[in-house]
């Protein structure tokens, strides 16, 4: 019998080379262990609602609102929500085109892509376009769908942070391009030196490798560092000498347990080096719902915002989006949250704050 497209032997070789550590051998042995009745903590991945982390009220109650509008027509809803999350939810209804069940724009809802925006105004000191920024379900969706356009085979080459997360060597190998790896100093915060970077992309060069691109995962996971304001300058100099476009992750910036080292973002320190490096550099930053206070890794809520990118190529990363139709309505709701959250004063401002 002649084999089947399906079968093994006659599968795409990019996906049989893909090594995913998250869900690995070491997790799949940890599954059938639990399966045997074992007590297993996954530690593989950030996941706090899987080990005990409780969600926050108010966007639950807002989403909750969204996903079932008929309580709002309920003369007793103010009886079981706080009148600041009905408020939020009639928002969010009327900025969806018939409501969590219906489509939205490819690259999201365009007001939540301004709240977003607003945000960054607010974080950076700097103007954010919309136009520019695009919701995904989660960080993860965002960053593959930004390698895939990056990535035209084996001799274009992405400089990789080690450690990783393993999301980065799984999609590249997916795609078929070639992880080039930089390694993070320990002994100095897991700070990065640029001449390293230098002799990464020099032996690369000598195996005929076009080095297109560099991640940052800031702050670190899972080194857990911030870099340093000096450490982006270079790093971004470094990209701007080598034309590379920065990739920066940075979802886990609600993660700062220190005052030392605050998290800052790829996108302030551009803008704050003036030209020629803030209208020449190209930068595309993640974040997403899943990390921080927030932990809603189940609802798959992220963005990318781009920087310096041209339109032409906006234009083909949009009609690669279009092909899904749309990200997650509900996780667009969550992110639209994330960033314009309650304010002194609101009616449950105060419970958020505790819960937070």
């Amino acid at each position: 019998m002649a084999p089947k497209g399906l079968d093994y032997e006659l599968l795409n070789e990019n996906v049989k080379k893909v090594q995913y550590a998250v869900r690995g051998e070491l997790y799949l042995r940890a599954s059938e262990l639990q399966k045997e009745g074992k007590k297993i903590i996954f530690t593989n991945v950030g996941n706090p609602h899987a080990l005990g982390q409780k969600p926050l009220t108010f966007p639950r109650q807002v989403v909750a609102l969204c996903q079932a509008p008929f309580l709002l027509d309920d003369p007793n809803v103010g009886l079981m929500f706080p009148a600041d999350a009905i408020a939020r939810a009639k928002h969010y209804l009327s900025l969806t085109s018939g409501g969590l069940g219906a489509y939205s724009d490819s690259r999201g809802i365009p007001g939540v892509r301004k709240e977003v925006a607003d945000f960054l105004l607010r974080r950076d000191g700097y103007p954010s376009d919309p136009e520019l920024i695009f919701l995904t379900d989660g960080a993860s969706k965002g960053v593959m769908q930004i390698l895939s356009t990056i990535i035209r085979g084996p001799s274009d080459g992405i400089l990789v942070p080690v450690p990783q997360y393993p999301l980065y060597s799984a999609a590249i190998s997916l795609f078929g391009g070639t992880l080039v790896p930089y390694y993070l100093e320990e002994t100095a915060n897991w700070g990065l030196d640029v001449n390293d970077l230098r002799n990464a992309v020099s032996q690369a060069k000598s195996k005929g490798i076009t080095v297109k691109a560099m991640v940052i995962i800031n702050p670190g996971n899972p080194t857990g560092q911030c870099l340093s304001e000096a450490n982006l300058s270079e790093i971004l100099r470094f990209c701007y000498q080598e034309g590379l476009v920065l990739l920066g992750d940075e979802v886990y910036q609600q993660n700062i347990y220190q005052d030392e080292r605050p998290f800052i973002s790829s996108k302030k320190v551009l803008m704050d080096m003036g030209p020629p490096y803030s209208k020449e550099v190209q930068l595309v930053s993640f974040h997403t719902v899943s990390k921080g206070y927030w932990g809603e890794c189940g609802q798959r809520g992220g963005y990318f915002e781009m920087t310096n990118i041209p339109s032409k190529t906006v234009d083909e990363i949009y009609k690669v989006a279009s092909i899904s139709l749309s990200p997650n309505v509900p996780a667009q709701i969550f992110m639209g949250l994330m960033v314009n959250p309650l304010k002194p004063g609101d009616i449950s401002y105060e419970q958020f704050i505790r819960e937070r």
